[in-house]
């Protein structure tokens, strides 16, 4: 967690404030949560163990850090329970959206999953200052539009209300609250503090759940075990970080439509692993995909141009 240049060591913070580059954090973060589904929909764990062990990794291997380095700094009781709140929240977001991957596709999962950036956008519009732009709206339409092509129109048309479908619904309404929550935290602590306290509360909070609906701790394969460290790493740690990171930069609706992004490389993986079928039509929709990202970081408004043309030729 520290890199050494010359006789200067600089922590994450630092390293990613030396980037001056948020959204390469976000891209990196995108990248290494992508290939989630696909480790759970190897089904070699329980959905709600394999959330338990996703942050108890990530926590043994944070939590050390921050104390060791003493950055771990909070302000205010109430910022603590809030990053808390965050914890839990997250962390029954990861276990109803494994649930949901183990009980139907990686890509049906992911895709209603996904739908975040609705609930972000409007809980935005609603509860923060930082209000949504006219170009996240549009983008975020053209976004969706180019994930339901990506899965295909039909398959999210027919998609029935059975416990996977609910769970991934559901997912994506904790996973915008989330959000909405992360990024009033991360405006008064730094990423590591946050990090730690969200990874802790969140494994104690699925530990406790794990235990209550007698789920196994242990008994796994060696695949099995390989699979959680990988994801209490790579997925939650190192992903999170990133993202995290980036949210506190950047806001919270243009990171939520960004994460979209994982859908393209989680189908692509699906394909490449598990054996899923990638049309033309879903490499399109992609593209559609990316696109509506792509607006949500444009500054200016899309119409500008236009309008100005047209009042200049009415001068004329």
């Amino acid at each position: 967690m520290c890199f050494r240049i010359g006789n200067k060591t600089i922590f994450a913070d630092h390293f990613f404030k030396a980037m001056k580059k948020e959204r390469i954090a976000l891209a990196v973060g995108i990248l290494c949560i992508s290939i989630f589904p696909i480790l759970v929909k190897l089904n070699l764990t329980p959905g709600v163990i394999s959330a338990f062990y996703r942050m108890a990794v990530a926590a043994a291997c944070i939590l050390p850090y921050v104390l060791f380095t003493k950055q771990f700094k909070i302000r205010s009781k109430k910022t603590f329970f809030y990053a808390v709140l965050c914890g839990v929240v997250f962390g029954l977001d990861v276990s109803v959206w494994n649930i949901a991957i183990q009980e139907s596709t990686a890509t049906q999962a992911t895709l209603l999953t996904n739908l975040s950036p609705v609930w972000v956008g409007i809980g935005a519009f609603f509860f923060l200052k930082d209000k949504p732009t006219k170009n996240f709206w549009i983008g975020t339409v053209i976004a969706i539009f180019g994930m339901m092509m990506l899965v295909g129109f039909k398959t999210f048309i027919q998609l029935d209300f059975n416990l996977a479908f609910c769970f991934a619904v559901l997912s994506g309404i904790l996973y915008a609250v989330y959000m909405l929550l992360s990024k009033n935290v991360l405006d008064k602590i730094n990423v590591l503090t946050f990090m730690t306290i969200s990874v802790v509360s969140s494994a104690v909070s699925l530990g406790i759940l794990s235990y209550s609906i007698n789920e196994p701790f242990t008994g796994f394969s060696s695949a099995g075990w390989l699979v959680l460290v990988v994801q209490g790493v790579v997925c939650q740690l190192l992903a999170w970080l990133l993202i995290s990171y980036a949210t506190k930069h950047m806001r919270a609706t243009r990171v939520s439509v960004s994460l979209l992004g994982q859908a393209i490389l989680a189908s692509f993986l699906a394909w490449l692993f598990l054996e899923e079928t990638v049309s033309i039509q879903m490499v399109i929709g992609g593209l559609v995909l990316l696109f509506g990202i792509r607006i949500t970081f444009y500054q200016k408004d899309v119409f500008a141009k236009r309008s100005v043309s047209n009042s200049k030729l009415s001068r004329l």
